[in-house]
């Protein structure tokens, strides 16, 4: 088995993966905020507890493979990762570490290691091009290429940080939950908010994904996925999705690890 780490701006996904990508499955999944302050003890901690939680206690752990945008997280995660599987960890963008797509954009070196993994994985779930589109901390959206190479993309703030931008700008906004309305026209500020947070991001990602249709070619032909936290909640509102992979990070780092197997 592996285990899988995605550490976000946000949170930091964790998945202990069994078998050989793709044709394998994810046995647990869990998240927790990421905070850089957590040492090595903290981490093991914590997957101990969702291991057994799990039944996964006596499992073997043959290495694993992270994915970090936060620096001062990915010392720690290391550590950790290397202390419960006795071998060193994948991390995507080090030295000798090929990804497994081409990158074609100006600065490869700064596209985030998760959206790299996202490439790898949608190419090999679904060959051909494709618009990867992950509810994050930023919603992202990611071209990939007819022969699955990463093409560049669009990032838009994150639904999450539109919404706490929305309520600290006005003081009489009151919190809400994202949520999906009933309605568009609310009758309430509740009500009209949460509107303009769920309706208003849909209609950007249909808006989205039809441009880049145009100025890709290929039409409907290009396959598009959700990923991320909130894909399930903001599919429910469209049908600008072909399919919904909650773990479509974790998978390509999966298939990244097997690339890059350490000998």
């Amino acid at each position: 088995m592996l285990i899988a780490i995605d550490c976000g701006n946000t949170d930091t996904v964790v998945g202990i993966y069994d078998g050989e990508a793709p044709r394998g499955a994810f046995r647990h999944v869990y998240r927790f905020p990421t905070d850089p302050s957590l040492g090595a003890t903290d981490h093991r901690l914590l997957f101990e507890k969702e291991a057994e939680e799990a039944g996964l206690t006596e499992a073997a752990l043959e290495g694993a493979a992270i994915a970090c945008v936060v620096p001062d997280a990915l010392g720690a995660l290391s550590e950790f990762a290397e202390a419960v599987t006795s071998a060193k960890p994948v991390v995507v963008g080090a030295l000798g570490n090929v990804v497994g797509c081409e990158v074609l954009v100006d600065q490869a070196g700064k596209v985030g290691a998760d959206r790299l993994v996202n490439t790898l994985a949608a190419f090999t779930l679904y060959p051909g091009p494709s618009i990867i589109v992950d509810f994050g901390t930023a919603t992202t959206f990611d071209v990939v290429s007819p022969a699955g190479a990463y093409a560049g993309g669009v990032i838009a703030p994150g639904v999450d940080l539109a919404l706490s931008a929305l309520e600290s700008a006005a003081a009489l906004l009151p919190e809400i939950q994202v949520a999906k309305p009933d309605r568009v026209i609310g009758t309430s500020t509740s009500e009209a908010m949460q509107s303009g947070i769920y309706w208003g991001y849909v209609s950007l990602v249909e808006g989205v994904i039809a441009r880049v249709r145009r100025e890709a070619g290929g039409g409907t032909s290009i396959k598009v996925l959700a990923t991320g936290g909130l894909a399930p909640l903001l599919a429910d509102g469209t049908d600008a999705f072909d399919a919904v992979e909650p773990n479509l990070t974790l998978t390509g780092l999966v298939l990244n690890y097997r690339i890059n197997r350490p000998s």
